[in-house]
């Protein structure tokens, strides 16, 4: 996803779901708050999908290599190591690519913060937790939360790495984070459990 196309999520996420006039990208018509996500693949950008759209591309043929839906899979992992992959900070996101390639993300106060991490280090960790060979390139992520004693280890769609990135852009205050960032973070990974989708599946290593 491009710099610009993240940005633009970014935006969409940090105004509240559900409002008055918010349409479906592909059809126009009205969605629900609660409502799937389609990424464009040629443009790498996000688009908000109604129920029959989304049921549209439930297959990935149905996308012709244009269109691939965000699954509603969410997916809570056995501890990791996230230091073993470079990670300078306890709150950050991963999404692999096509070619193989993988890129971390953490939020900030000024958006998501990007670098690469090493192909024999992600291979590393994918031996140790084979879930993550099973990761969509583009429309998942795995979002681990160690900050503070956290021991949150996610696979998640990528709408709700987005998300978080909007709720810590919303919430920080000042140099630390503030009062208000890290209960939000906190029931942010609560709410992970009770959101609308498929069945969380237990997943062992």
């Amino acid at each position: 996803m491009t710099t610009g196309a993240l940005q633009r999520v970014i935006r969409r996420s940090s105004t509240r779901a559900g409002v008055a006039g918010e349409r479906c990208d592909m059809c126009s018509a009205a969605v629900q708050e609660q409502h799937r996500h389609v990424l464009d693949e040629q443009r790498g950008e996000l688009l908000c999908a109604c129920q029959a759209c989304a049921l549209l591309f439930q297959h990935d043929a149905a996308g012709r290599g244009h269109y691939r839906l965000v699954p509603n899979q969410r997916v809570r992992l056995p501890e990791l190591a996230p230091q073993e992959l470079g990670v300078p900070v306890g709150l950050a996101f991963f999404v692999t690519r096509v070619d193989g390639s993988v890129s971390a993300h953490y939020p900030s106060p000024i958006g998501a913060t990007q670098w690469k991490v090493e192909r024999e280090v992600w291979e590393g960790m994918q031996k140790r937790c084979p879930q993550l060979r099973d990761l969509t390139p583009g429309v998942q992520g795995l979002l681990v939360n160690t900050a503070r004693g956290a021991r949150e280890h996610w696979i998640v769609p990528i709408d709700d790495c987005y998300r978080l990135v909007a709720l810590v852009r919303r919430e920080w205050r000042g140099l630390s984070g503030g009062s208000q960032v890290w209960p939000a973070i906190e029931r942010f990974f609560a709410d992970l459990d009770r959101r609308p989708g498929s069945p969380l599946r237990a997943a062992h290593v």
